[in-house]
């Protein structure tokens, strides 16, 4: 199974860097994940709101154009799901061979079409996180997800 966390921003600093790197190589091999970094869209050119979410999910389309990634658009309005709940929405994806690309918006969000046609909209929570921090809560949940998945025990059951 493939997945892919798309993810719009600049450098993050190195500890965020590390986090999302240390819970991704914990990962099974069966897990090949990779992050997409998107340079966001330029703010200071004139451009509606409307116009850049609309160029950032045209990018969002070309890293999944050949692909057939099932899209699961990361929105605070989105479903919020427990780590169970993600760990059984992996083994369905895993059991039907589709690869899952998670996105992250830019400081503006996503666009609302690309987010209509996602497959998936999901909360990480109705607090407001940096994105540094958002990318590393998905990482975390992904590998805590597929460990659940393999048998290990849960935090504190």
């Amino acid at each position: 199974m493939r997945l892919k966390i798309i993810v719009f921003g600049q450098r993050l600093p190195d500890w965020m860097v590390a986090g999302v790197d240390d819970y991704l190589r914990r990962l099974p091999r069966d897990y090949r994940t990779e992050v997409v970094e998107l340079k966001p869209e330029a703010r200071d050119r004139g451009k509606t709101v409307a116009q850049m979410l609309a160029a950032e999910a045209a990018r969002v389309e070309d890293v999944c154009a050949d692909e057939s990634f099932l899209k699961v658009a990361l929105d605070e309005r989105g479903q919020l799901w427990g780590t169970r709940q993600l760990a059984q929405k992996l083994t369905q994806w895993r059991d039907a061979a589709r690869d899952v690309a998670f996105i992250l918006g830019s400081a503006d969000g996503l666009d609302a079409s690309l987010k209509a046609r996602a497959n998936a909209q999901w909360s990480l929570s109705p607090l407001t996180l940096p994105h540094g921090l958002a990318r590393i809560v998905v990482a975390e949940q992904l590998y805590r997800a597929v460990s659940l998945n393999a048998g290990h025990p849960y935090h504190r059951e």
